[in-house]
Protein backbone atom coordinates (compact mmCIF):
# COMPACT_ATOMS: atom_id res chain seq x y z
CA UNK A 1 0.00 0.00 0.00
CA UNK A 2 1.99 3.19 -0.82
CA UNK A 3 2.54 5.23 1.89
CA UNK A 4 0.68 8.20 0.67
CA UNK A 5 -2.99 6.47 0.89
CA UNK A 6 -2.45 5.91 4.13
CA UNK A 7 -4.76 7.71 6.23
CA UNK A 8 -3.70 9.47 9.99
CA UNK A 9 -4.76 12.16 11.87
CA UNK A 10 -2.89 15.17 10.38
CA UNK A 11 -5.35 15.25 7.55
CA UNK A 12 -7.39 16.60 9.22
CA UNK A 13 -8.64 20.29 9.60
CA UNK A 14 -10.97 20.76 11.74
CA UNK A 15 -13.94 20.56 9.91
CA UNK A 16 -16.12 17.98 9.86
CA UNK A 17 -18.11 17.89 6.96
CA UNK A 18 -14.19 18.50 5.15
CA UNK A 19 -12.51 15.99 7.04
CA UNK A 20 -15.30 13.29 6.61
CA UNK A 21 -14.73 14.03 2.32
CA UNK A 22 -11.29 13.92 2.66
CA UNK A 23 -11.11 9.96 4.50
CA UNK A 24 -13.96 9.20 1.94
CA UNK A 25 -11.90 9.90 -1.15
CA UNK A 26 -9.01 7.94 0.84
CA UNK A 27 -11.50 4.73 1.06
CA UNK A 28 -12.33 5.11 -2.49
CA UNK A 29 -8.70 4.98 -3.39
CA UNK A 30 -7.78 2.53 -1.08
CA UNK A 31 -10.50 0.16 -2.84
CA UNK A 32 -9.19 1.38 -6.24
CA UNK A 33 -5.65 -0.08 -5.21
CA UNK A 34 -7.71 -3.36 -4.54
CA UNK A 35 -9.21 -3.79 -7.43
CA UNK A 36 -5.89 -2.80 -9.87
CA UNK A 37 -4.87 -6.18 -8.69
CA UNK A 38 -7.75 -8.39 -9.41
CA UNK A 39 -6.85 -9.96 -12.48
CA UNK A 40 -10.47 -10.96 -13.50
CA UNK A 41 -12.42 -7.93 -13.30
CA UNK A 42 -10.55 -5.71 -12.09
CA UNK A 43 -10.49 -3.45 -15.07
CA UNK A 44 -13.62 -3.10 -15.38
CA UNK A 45 -14.62 -2.61 -11.38
CA UNK A 46 -11.62 -0.33 -11.58
CA UNK A 47 -13.44 1.81 -14.66
CA UNK A 48 -16.40 1.99 -12.04
CA UNK A 49 -14.67 3.26 -9.51
CA UNK A 50 -12.99 6.11 -10.98
CA UNK A 51 -16.19 7.59 -12.62
CA UNK A 52 -17.38 7.28 -8.60
CA UNK A 53 -14.26 9.18 -7.24
CA UNK A 54 -14.21 11.69 -10.14
CA UNK A 55 -17.98 12.74 -9.24
CA UNK A 56 -17.35 12.27 -5.39
CA UNK A 57 -14.38 14.77 -5.79
CA UNK A 58 -16.20 17.51 -7.98
CA UNK A 59 -18.79 17.35 -5.49
CA UNK A 60 -16.83 17.70 -2.90
CA UNK A 61 -14.79 20.93 -4.04
CA UNK A 62 -18.39 22.70 -4.46
CA UNK A 63 -18.74 21.78 -1.16
CA UNK A 64 -15.13 23.20 0.16
CA UNK A 65 -15.84 26.11 -1.98
CA UNK A 66 -19.17 26.91 -0.47
CA UNK A 67 -17.44 26.84 2.93
CA UNK A 68 -14.56 29.08 2.08
CA UNK A 69 -17.50 31.70 0.88
CA UNK A 70 -18.85 31.29 3.80
CA UNK A 71 -16.05 32.27 6.59
CA UNK A 72 -15.00 34.98 3.79
CA UNK A 73 -11.21 32.67 3.41
CA UNK A 74 -9.22 35.32 1.40
CA UNK A 75 -7.21 32.47 -0.36
CA UNK A 76 -10.54 31.67 -2.22
CA UNK A 77 -9.54 32.56 -5.79
CA UNK A 78 -6.58 30.86 -5.83
CA UNK A 79 -8.03 27.68 -4.28
CA UNK A 80 -11.07 27.16 -6.65
CA UNK A 81 -8.70 27.56 -9.38
CA UNK A 82 -6.67 24.62 -8.18
CA UNK A 83 -9.74 22.99 -8.17
CA UNK A 84 -10.65 23.76 -11.33
CA UNK A 85 -7.51 22.88 -12.87
CA UNK A 86 -7.96 19.47 -11.10
CA UNK A 87 -11.47 18.92 -12.68
CA UNK A 88 -10.96 20.57 -15.92
CA UNK A 89 -7.48 19.49 -17.01
CA UNK A 90 -5.81 16.42 -14.78
CA UNK A 91 -8.97 14.52 -14.40
CA UNK A 92 -9.78 14.74 -17.72
CA UNK A 93 -5.94 14.65 -19.20
CA UNK A 94 -5.78 11.13 -16.76
CA UNK A 95 -9.33 9.98 -18.12
CA UNK A 96 -7.88 10.33 -21.72
CA UNK A 97 -4.76 8.16 -20.93
CA UNK A 98 -7.18 5.60 -19.31
CA UNK A 99 -9.09 5.40 -22.25
CA UNK A 100 -6.69 5.41 -25.15
CA UNK A 101 -4.80 2.71 -23.10
CA UNK A 102 -8.13 0.40 -22.56
CA UNK A 103 -7.63 0.69 -18.67
CA UNK A 104 -4.23 -0.73 -18.96
CA UNK A 105 -2.48 -1.41 -15.61
CA UNK A 106 -0.25 1.76 -16.29
CA UNK A 107 -2.70 4.10 -16.74
CA UNK A 108 -4.57 3.03 -14.00
CA UNK A 109 -1.27 3.28 -11.50
CA UNK A 110 -0.89 6.45 -13.28
CA UNK A 111 -4.33 7.56 -12.20
CA UNK A 112 -4.13 6.22 -8.71
CA UNK A 113 -0.97 8.13 -8.04
CA UNK A 114 -1.79 11.37 -9.55
CA UNK A 115 -4.91 11.36 -7.24
CA UNK A 116 -2.95 10.27 -4.44
CA UNK A 117 -0.30 12.78 -4.34
CA UNK A 118 -2.59 15.42 -5.49
CA UNK A 119 -4.65 14.90 -2.46
CA UNK A 120 -2.07 14.45 0.03
CA UNK A 121 -0.41 17.68 -1.14
CA UNK A 122 -4.16 19.42 -1.34
CA UNK A 123 -4.56 18.60 2.27
CA UNK A 124 -1.57 19.01 3.80
CA UNK A 125 -0.82 22.67 2.16
CA UNK A 126 -3.37 24.24 0.76
CA UNK A 127 -6.75 22.58 2.77
CA UNK A 128 -5.12 23.69 6.21
CA UNK A 129 -4.61 27.00 4.61
CA UNK A 130 -8.15 27.54 4.98
CA UNK A 131 -8.39 26.98 8.52
CA UNK A 132 -5.07 28.78 9.03
CA UNK A 133 -2.83 25.87 10.66
CA UNK A 134 -0.42 27.31 7.82
CA UNK A 135 0.07 30.15 5.02
CA UNK A 136 -0.87 29.48 1.36
CA UNK A 137 2.55 28.69 -0.53
CA UNK A 138 1.63 29.98 -4.05
CA UNK A 139 2.84 33.34 -4.67
CA UNK A 140 1.57 34.30 -7.15
CA UNK A 141 -1.38 32.87 -9.42
CA UNK A 142 0.10 33.04 -13.26
CA UNK A 143 -2.59 32.86 -15.95
CA UNK A 144 -3.16 34.35 -19.22
CA UNK A 145 -0.83 35.14 -21.56
CA UNK A 146 2.51 34.22 -19.14
CA UNK A 147 1.35 30.70 -18.13
CA UNK A 148 0.05 30.01 -22.15
CA UNK A 149 3.79 30.95 -23.49
CA UNK A 150 5.70 28.79 -20.65
CA UNK A 151 3.16 26.39 -21.53
CA UNK A 152 3.77 26.71 -25.55
CA UNK A 153 7.67 26.90 -24.87
CA UNK A 154 7.96 23.72 -23.11
CA UNK A 155 5.49 21.65 -25.60
CA UNK A 156 7.53 23.40 -28.25
CA UNK A 157 10.94 22.02 -26.86
CA UNK A 158 9.76 18.74 -25.42
CA UNK A 159 8.66 17.82 -28.92
CA UNK A 160 11.69 18.91 -30.62
CA UNK A 161 14.16 17.04 -28.20
CA UNK A 162 11.75 14.01 -27.31
CA UNK A 163 9.43 14.23 -30.66
CA UNK A 164 6.40 13.72 -28.97
CA UNK A 165 3.32 15.47 -28.71
CA UNK A 166 2.49 16.90 -25.03
CA UNK A 167 -0.61 17.20 -23.00
CA UNK A 168 -1.06 19.91 -19.98
CA UNK A 169 -2.27 17.55 -17.05
CA UNK A 170 -1.75 20.22 -14.40
CA UNK A 171 -1.26 23.79 -14.39
CA UNK A 172 -0.92 23.87 -10.83
CA UNK A 173 1.57 20.15 -9.98
CA UNK A 174 1.57 19.63 -6.57
CA UNK A 175 4.36 17.66 -6.27
CA UNK A 176 2.71 14.26 -6.58
CA UNK A 177 3.92 10.86 -7.55
CA UNK A 178 3.24 9.88 -11.07
CA UNK A 179 6.15 6.86 -11.16
CA UNK A 180 9.57 6.40 -11.46
CA UNK A 181 11.80 9.12 -12.39
CA UNK A 182 14.90 11.18 -13.14
CA UNK A 183 14.62 14.00 -11.11
CA UNK A 184 16.69 17.21 -10.98
CA UNK A 185 17.16 20.73 -9.27
CA UNK A 186 19.45 23.17 -11.48
CA UNK A 187 20.20 26.70 -9.68
CA UNK A 188 20.13 29.76 -11.51
CA UNK A 189 21.54 33.23 -10.83
CA UNK A 190 20.93 36.35 -12.54
CA UNK A 191 22.97 38.96 -13.48
CA UNK A 192 21.42 41.55 -10.51
CA UNK A 193 22.53 37.65 -8.17
CA UNK A 194 19.10 37.22 -7.92
CA UNK A 195 18.40 33.22 -7.40
CA UNK A 196 16.04 30.75 -9.33
CA UNK A 197 14.95 27.19 -8.81
CA UNK A 198 13.95 24.67 -11.34
CA UNK A 199 12.89 21.43 -10.44
CA UNK A 200 12.65 19.30 -13.37
CA UNK A 201 10.88 15.25 -12.49
CA UNK A 202 10.77 13.11 -15.96
CA UNK A 203 8.88 9.82 -15.75
CA UNK A 204 11.75 7.40 -16.40
CA UNK A 205 9.82 5.54 -19.42
CA UNK A 206 10.69 9.04 -21.30
CA UNK A 207 14.32 9.27 -20.36
CA UNK A 208 14.57 5.54 -21.63
CA UNK A 209 13.15 6.17 -24.81
CA UNK A 210 14.76 9.47 -25.44
CA UNK A 211 17.77 8.13 -24.68
CA UNK A 212 17.32 4.71 -26.69
CA UNK A 213 16.34 7.08 -29.74
CA UNK A 214 19.53 9.31 -29.65
CA UNK A 215 21.89 6.39 -29.48
CA UNK A 216 19.66 3.89 -31.73
CA UNK A 217 20.34 1.39 -28.81
CA UNK A 218 17.10 -0.15 -26.91
CA UNK A 219 17.71 0.55 -23.42
CA UNK A 220 16.04 -0.66 -20.46
CA UNK A 221 17.58 0.33 -17.51
CA UNK A 222 18.33 4.13 -15.96
CA UNK A 223 22.48 3.74 -15.44
CA UNK A 224 25.21 6.31 -15.40
CA UNK A 225 25.37 6.67 -18.99
CA UNK A 226 21.39 7.52 -18.92
CA UNK A 227 21.01 9.36 -16.17
CA UNK A 228 24.08 11.81 -17.46
CA UNK A 229 22.51 12.04 -20.82
CA UNK A 230 19.10 12.33 -19.21
CA UNK A 231 20.45 15.64 -17.15
CA UNK A 232 21.58 17.16 -20.18
CA UNK A 233 18.35 17.00 -22.11
CA UNK A 234 16.71 18.05 -18.88
CA UNK A 235 19.34 21.32 -18.80
CA UNK A 236 18.99 22.18 -22.80
CA UNK A 237 15.51 22.13 -22.40
CA UNK A 238 15.51 24.47 -19.28
CA UNK A 239 17.75 26.61 -21.54
CA UNK A 240 15.85 26.31 -24.79
CA UNK A 241 12.46 27.65 -22.57
CA UNK A 242 14.54 30.44 -21.34
CA UNK A 243 15.64 31.58 -24.67
CA UNK A 244 12.07 31.31 -26.25
CA UNK A 245 10.85 33.07 -22.84
CA UNK A 246 13.60 36.12 -23.41
CA UNK A 247 15.46 35.09 -20.50
CA UNK A 248 18.51 33.47 -21.41
CA UNK A 249 20.67 36.46 -21.07
CA UNK A 250 19.40 37.02 -17.79
CA UNK A 251 20.47 33.86 -16.04
CA UNK A 252 22.99 32.02 -16.05
CA UNK A 253 23.43 28.01 -14.98
CA UNK A 254 25.53 28.13 -11.30
CA UNK A 255 24.77 24.04 -10.06
CA UNK A 256 22.38 21.00 -11.24
CA UNK A 257 21.83 18.07 -9.31
CA UNK A 258 20.12 14.61 -9.02
CA UNK A 259 17.33 14.31 -6.52
CA UNK A 260 15.54 11.47 -5.05
CA UNK A 261 11.64 11.02 -4.84
CA UNK A 262 11.58 11.76 -1.26
CA UNK A 263 14.09 15.13 -1.51
CA UNK A 264 11.73 16.32 -4.20
CA UNK A 265 8.71 15.79 -1.86
CA UNK A 266 10.05 18.03 0.79
CA UNK A 267 11.49 20.92 -1.31
CA UNK A 268 8.30 20.94 -2.78
CA UNK A 269 6.06 20.97 0.14
CA UNK A 270 8.59 23.37 2.13
CA UNK A 271 8.83 26.06 -0.85
CA UNK A 272 6.93 28.86 -2.93
CA UNK A 273 6.24 28.80 -6.68
CA UNK A 274 6.19 30.74 -9.34
CA UNK A 275 5.17 27.94 -12.24
CA UNK A 276 4.15 24.44 -11.45
CA UNK A 277 3.50 22.80 -14.53
CA UNK A 278 2.68 18.64 -15.55
CA UNK A 279 2.91 17.65 -19.11
CA UNK A 280 2.13 13.64 -20.91
CA UNK A 281 3.66 13.24 -23.45
CA UNK A 282 2.12 9.75 -24.11
CA UNK A 283 5.50 7.97 -23.44
CA UNK A 284 6.15 9.24 -19.93
CA UNK A 285 5.19 12.06 -17.45
CA UNK A 286 7.04 15.84 -17.52
CA UNK A 287 6.75 17.94 -14.25
CA UNK A 288 8.25 21.70 -14.62
CA UNK A 289 8.70 23.31 -11.04
CA UNK A 290 10.24 26.86 -10.93
CA UNK A 291 10.54 29.15 -8.07
CA UNK A 292 11.88 32.54 -8.64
Amino acid sequence: MPKEAEWDKRFNIGVDSIDKAHRKLFSIVHRLITLSKDKTNGQWACAEGIKYFKNYAIQHFSDEEAYMQSIGYSGYEIHKRLHDDMRDKTLPALEKDLTESDYSEESIHHFIGICVGWLTAHIIIEDRAIVGMISNKWKTDHIGADMDALENALSGTIHEIFRLPTQIVSEHYSGEDFGKSMIIRLTYHSIDHEEVQLFMALEESLVLRAVSSILNIPLSKMDQLVMAIGKELAIQIAGQVAIRSDLALQYHLVNSHFMSAEQFRQAFYAGNFDYSLLFNTGRGYFAFVVSI
